[in-house]
């Protein structure tokens, strides 16, 4: 076989094997059900993050709430030599713990968040502003 006839024997195999084209878009190019665009709602995002902050904000005060009482309860008791009376500070302890490890993921989130929309509407202005300063612009219209 010449190095022609292979050439197109290889050419036909891989012609009818091939099923993309570059010709066009996909109908669906997610995959999902809508388009390709990030939908970014920015009222569900504030109210989120509204919410972490008002959730930030208690925690930083009602999870300290019975820090004092605590601390009185655990000292009496240790003063009677129960032994409940150090299991109880070191229960504060980790409780303490978990709620700045909570107050902290909350201020995260909310900062989080936050920043998300400030960056997408700094992100969208810059956008426009490309756009119309192109020549693209009057095809788009």
């Amino acid at each position: 076989m010449s190095f022609d006839e292979e050439w197109s024997a290889a050419r036909a195999t891989a012609t009818a094997h091939v099923t993309m084209r570059l010709n066009q878009a996909p109908a669906d190019p997610g995959g999902g059900g809508g388009g390709g665009d990030l939908d970014l709602n920015q009222d569900h995002i504030g109210a989120i993050g509204s919410e972490a902050y008002k959730l930030h904000t208690r925690l930083q005060t009602d999870g300290k709430h019975a820090a004092t009482a605590t601390a009185e309860a655990a000292g009496a008791l240790t003063k009677e030599a129960f032994a409940s009376g150090a299991a109880l500070l070191k229960a504060n302890s980790v409780w303490e713990s978990q709620v700045k490890t909570l107050v902290a993921a909350c201020a995260n989130i909310s900062n989080g968040l936050n920043y998300s929309l400030a960056s997408h509407a700094k992100d969208e202005q810059q956008l426009q502003a490309d756009f119309s300063a192109s020549a693209i612009d009057k095809y788009l219209k």
